[in-house]
This record gives structure tokens, C-alpha cells and sequence, in this order.
């Protein structure tokens, strides 16, 4: 496992992100990282993270994001569905999200990294 690279799909505004991000690095490694807000994930990598992630979508759904609560927030949507949101919206990816080989984790709390390095 040692070789595998790790990846962050990180908001440097976000504290949880950057606690995760010195987590990795005080680790002794220096991951991929990835501005999910200006790389936006494409349908096909959405998809491979919540598999490395072992998840459905709706688990990296931000649900305290304003825009979650005024307009989807009740309302039923499929995988794909739920992907072209994110894709529309990326500020609604949950945050951060750590992939390493076949394995993810959701940066929240930041120790959750702990499993994948």
C-alpha cells in the first residue's frame, strides 16, 4: 500500500480540508490535491470516488449547504441525477474526500484519513 498515491479533492477555505491536508503531509506524504471547485470531478470520477468510498451518493452530499436546504432538500433524486447536481453545484461535495488505491474516506473528521495512510 505504501506506493499507492494518495489524492485529496480539497477547499483550501475549508478548515476540516486543511487539517486532513496536515494530516497527509505530517504522514510523511504529499498527495495529488485536487481544487474540486475549479476542477469540478467529471461524471466518471464521481463515480469511482463513491466506489473507492463504498457509499452512495447522497452520503457526500453537504446537507448544511444553504442551496441544499432551499431547493433539494426533501426531494428524491437518482445516482445520476444526484451527480449532475454535484457537477452543477461542487460546493456541494462533501469536504474533504481522501482516495488512496481502492479506498476513500470522507475527511470528516480529519482522523479519518488515519484508515488510508
Amino acid at each position: 500500500m505504501s506506493a499507492e498515491p494518495i489524492t485529496i479533492y480539497h477547499n483550501p477555505r475549508c478548515s476540516k480540508s486543511r487539517e486532513t491536508l496536515a494530516l497527509i503531509r505530517k504522514s510523511g506524504m504529499e498527495p495529488v490535491i485536487v481544487e474540486y471547485l475549479k476542477e469540478v470531478p467529471t461524471k466518471a470520477e464521481l463515480q469511482k470516488i463513491l466506489a473507492q468510498l463504498h457509499v452512495p451518493v447522497e452520503t457526500i452530499v453537504r446537507q448544511e449547504e444553504q442551496m441544499y436546504k432551499s431547493q433539494l432538500k426533501g426531494k428524491a433524486f437518482n445516482e445520476d441525477e444526484w451527480i449532475q447536481i454535484l457537477r452543477e453545484n461542487p460546493k456541494l461535495i462533501q469536504r474533504p474526500i481522501v482516495i488512496r488505491g481502492s479506498r476513500g474516506v470522507i475527511g470528516r473528521p480529519p482522523e479519518n484519513v488515519k484508515k488510508l495512510l
